[in-house]
């Protein structure tokens, strides 16, 4: 498994990279079966530390967590506990499915757009209006609605775009104001 352990600001050192890669393995062995990288950032704001942890599966699923605490250690093992509880709820979820994903998921190549903020002029900045902000290339995964909706709500996201592994449809999940889902099929 690949790790990337960086601080913004901050020298995460030797101790704390090898602390990270053990809590991590024991995370992975206990939960994931076939992991393929975690990223972890570690900035501070103001007196409290802040880590953000972000690990892929092969199965597609997106496991991200953010925590702060006043001490740089308690912040990660904060966020180590939650991407622990995250990865256990998902395999939990799968067996209660009793569905196998032998095959990652795949994948489709969606087109990308760019926006050039430099493009604007100084009126376009003072009107106020929002930017548009481009993102990079996003690959959609096929998914079923429900492995859908797990997925967004492991990843904390508001909304989740995805194919439709039932009629290789975009499809779109999204959390409500009232607290449910709601689920976008265009015809």
């Amino acid at each position: 498994m690949f790790y990337q352990i960086t601080g913004k600001k901050i020298d995460t050192g030797e101790a704390l990279n090898n602390h990270v890669k053990s809590s991590l393995d024991n995370v992975i062995t206990k939960y994931a079966q076939r992991p393929i990288d975690a990223t972890v950032i570690f900035s501070k704001n103001a007196d409290q530390y802040v880590c953000e942890a972000i690990m892929h599966l092969s199965t597609g699923l997106t496991a991200q967590s953010k925590t702060s605490a006043h001490e740089i250690y308690a912040a990660f093992d904060a966020t180590s506990k939650k991407l622990g509880t995250q990865l256990r709820r998902y395999k939990r979820r799968l067996k209660d499915h009793i569905q196998v994903r032998s095959q990652p998921v795949e994948l489709s190549e969606t087109p990308s757009y760019r926006h050039k903020i430099e493009a604007l002029n100084d009126s376009d900045r003072k009107t106020g209006q929002p930017l548009t902000v481009a993102e990079t290339d996003q690959d959609l995964d096929y998914l079923s609605v429900s492995q859908a909706v797990m997925q967004m709500e492991l990843a904390g996201a508001p909304v989740l775009v995805f194919r439709n592994e039932g009629h290789n449809g975009v499809n779109v999940v999204y959390r409500r104001k009232d607290g449910n889902v709601g689920w976008v099929d265009p015809a």
